[in-house]
């Protein structure tokens, strides 16, 4: 196999990541709108019992007082950003499929930021799906980051 197709490989491989992220908080988004005009707390509280959680405990009482809060406004809000964010990751993978550089930075920035927190959340809460989610992420960033330096270092020979 060749560098150039171990490139378009490896970016299409990170775009189809970068488009399931999209779909997956796509649906989510969809999933916010079929709350509207609900009891969100109550359904909030059913979702809590079906998981055998007690709702007056922990984690599972800040979740039923959050979905308290929500107003049919602050779905719509959510929503809204569901899909900002949904396009925004199928603008990157649509841009690293066609092995746009301004993609792979997008990819690079953008997985980038999540680093920090994800490393804060392993730290106070170890688990196998947060090193998972860290160590996939650092893999997408460092293959960017690998690609723009290659990209960037062809450009300059070339010039």
């Amino acid at each position: 196999m060749t560098d150039a197709t171990r490139t378009r490989t490896g970016l299409k491989m990170v775009a189809l990541l970068e488009l399931s992220k999209g779909a997956l908080v796509l649906a989510a988004g969809f999933g916010l709108l079929t709350l509207l005009h609900k009891d969100i707390a109550a359904e909030a509280e059913e979702l809590v019992r079906l998981s055998h959680l007690n709702p007056a405990s922990g984690v599972p009482r800040v979740f039923v007082e959050a979905a308290a809060k929500l107003t049919d406004a602050r779905l719509w809000m959510l929503a809204g950003a569901a899909l900002g964010y949904a396009a925004l990751r199928v603008v990157e993978a649509a841009g690293l499929w066609l092995r746009k550089a301004w993609a792979e930075w997008l990819g690079a920035l953008t997985g980038g930021v999540y680093i920090p927190i994800e490393v804060y959340e392993l730290a106070v809460k170890p688990s196998w799906a947060r090193a998972a989610v860290l160590a996939v992420n650092l893999v997408v960033v460092g293959y960017l980051a690998r690609e723009l330096w290659a990209r960037r270092r062809t450009d300059s020979a070339s010039v």
